[in-house]
């Protein structure tokens, strides 16, 4: 069994100037607010959710993005409606948000 129900990983590599990068798109910005959000709702520790900041995941081009194991589902996302979706949906009932998968 894993230690955590769920392990999120955001890409927050951040590129030289020009090139894509997820953190061009608010990725550690939005990555802070989803672990203090998992937090408040007492979603965090073992046997639960950790939120984790990641270098980068080769998906730019689709970016910002982020990862959800076990089940390895990719997402997309453009501000904290989004994530909240997604921890509300996918972390805590069960169901993956398709309209955010990439």
């Amino acid at each position: 069994m894993s230690y955590f129900k769920h392990h999120v990983f955001f890409c927050c590599n951040q590129r030289g100037p020009g090139e894509t990068c997820c953190n061009n798109h608010g990725a550690s910005d939005l990555q802070t607010y989803a672990k203090e959000r998992v937090a408040e709702l007492k979603l965090k520790g073992p046997g639960k959710v950790r939120i984790n900041k990641a270098g980068c995941l080769d998906r730019c081009d689709q970016g910002p993005v982020m990862v959800v194991y076990p089940e390895a589902v990719w997402y997309t996302y453009v501000d904290k409606s989004d994530i909240d979706e997604i921890i509300e949906e996918h972390l805590k009932n069960g169901r993956v948000v398709e309209r955010l998968k990439v």
